[in-house]
């Protein structure tokens, strides 16, 4: 092993337990999927103890929860740093889209597979709390779209602005299903650029 590589190894090691089982825990359901990943995998190559594990989550489902209010918070980061380059609300829609293409391009090396909530959602069944927690995500993401579209669009009223965040949800979401199959994020782009012409189109009417 060379220098480097001992290097990242050990700075590894000194991450607290929980870290490392998470990163790892990521690394792996985005990969591979949750029914496919078992514990003794993660704790082998997180490098901790199970008692480790069992010390911070009571179970391989609240490891799961942890792991898709992590990939939330990143999002939300990443959206965030986006933002802060939109010069107004028309921007700031389309920052929602490419903080979706950002995610494509960071998966991208690895493996691009889609969103990695809703790939998780996938495989739980039907009144799982975790799937909760893909909801509330996704539900975010609109209710992000709808604010800047009532900044962008006063005279429309909150009924048409709702209309179009929910269209606009649905362009996104379908971009982002039919990227993942095809581990391309070119879908990302089409699909902003449809947004900003709906946008445009709605920013125009008289």
């Amino acid at each position: 092993m060379n220098e480097s590589k001992t290097g990242a190894a050990a700075a590894g090691r000194r991450r607290p337990a929980r870290e490392r089982l998470l990163v790892t825990a990521a690394r792996r359901f985005y990969a591979e999927g949750v029914t496919a990943t078992g514990i003794d995998t993660i704790i082998a190559e997180a490098g901790v103890a199970k008692t480790s594990l069992y010390n911070n989550f009571s179970s391989k489902a609240e490891l799961v929860r942890a792991y898709l209010d992590a990939r939330h918070e990143e999002w939300l980061a990443t959206y965030r740093a986006r933002l802060e380059d939109a010069a107004g609300p028309r921007e700031a829609v389309l920052a929602v889209f490419d903080t979706y293409a950002d995610c494509a391009e960071a998966a991208r090396e690895t493996g691009f597979r889609g969103c990695g909530l809703l790939n998780v959602a996938a495989e739980l069944p039907a009144g799982d709390t975790a799937r909760d927690v893909v909801r509330r995500h996704k539900e975010t993401v609109e209710e992000l779209i709808l604010g800047h579209l009532e900044q962008l669009l006063p005279a429309e009223g909150p009924e048409e602005a709702g209309v179009l965040a929910e269209h606009l949800s649905f362009l996104l979401e379908g971009a982002m299903a039919r990227a993942g199959l095809e581990g391309d994020g070119s879908r990302l782009a089409h699909a902003r650029t449809l947004a900003t012409a709906l946008l445009d189109g709605a920013a125009d009417k008289p």
